[in-house]
């Protein structure tokens, strides 16, 4: 019999990258939500599941997971999709640069999002780290566009990989992440022609839609985002 995942997610948090993942390699899960609102990730039961307090986790047969680049990791390799094989000679590429997404470009986007987690409350030192984040996000940009142009079966590939659904939420989240003074034009997907390639493809894949579908992300969730209108009525 198949296993059925449980995830436990909140409407466009980071549980929409395993989503899709779930959804693209075509696996029987079932969904819990953590009620951000109620600060639900920081209660004891939710803390056994995982002692950061963080979303998302995945409860599976073989013990329950969380964070997202190593879910992804798991789920790619124990169901034979979305990352080259662990003896290709691709793999050490492919590692590296998931790594790249969930150690480098994921937490610049938390400090740019969530300052005062980093510098506590003080306005100036928040816009101050949200400046330099922007433009440590765009350099990292600029890197992945270039990889994306040397080796395009790596990354933007026609076909799809864990590298490119971890990528996607990520540019989808770029365009609310507010700039220094609360603006949020800093960011434009268009720079980035082949990035904006990959997203465009992106939202016409199966995983995509039902994504659209279960989280009220909008016809075009990467390449031009809305604020998501959940059916749970909250996307926190």
């Amino acid at each position: 019999m198949t296993e059925t995942y449980r995830l436990h997610y909140a409407p466009d948090n980071a549980s929409l990258i395993i989503r899709l993942a779930l959804e693209e390699l075509g696996l029987p899960y079932s969904c819990v939500l953590v009620d951000r609102a109620a600060a639900a990730h920081k209660t004891p039961a939710y803390l056994a599941l995982n002692p950061n307090g963080l979303i998302p986790v995945l409860e599976t047969s073989e013990g329950v997971m969380f964070e997202t680049g190593a879910i992804l990791l798991w789920l790619a390799d124990r169901h034979g999709r979305l990352a080259p094989p662990i003896q290709s000679p691709e793999r050490g590429d492919f590692l590296k640069w998931l790594f790249f997404l969930a150690n480098t470009l994921h937490p610049a986007l938390r400090m740019t999002f969530y300052p005062s987690q980093y510098v506590g409350e003080d306005q100036s030192a928040q816009e101050k780290l949200r400046r330099h984040m922007q433009g440590e996000i765009a350099r990292h940009l600029d890197t992945l566009e270039g990889l994306a142009a040397s080796d395009p079966a790596l990354l933007c590939a026609p076909e799809m990989s864990a590298l490119d659904l971890y990528l996607g939420p990520l540019l989808r989240w770029m365009v609310f992440y507010p700039a220094p003074q609360g603006g949020t034009d800093w960011f434009s997907i268009k720079k980035w022609s082949r990035l904006h390639d990959m997203v465009t493809r992106l939202e016409s894949r199966g995983c995509v839609i039902a994504a659209i579908r279960a989280e009220g992300l909008g016809k075009t969730p990467f390449s031009a985002p809305i604020y998501a209108t959940p059916p749970e009525g909250s996307a926190t």
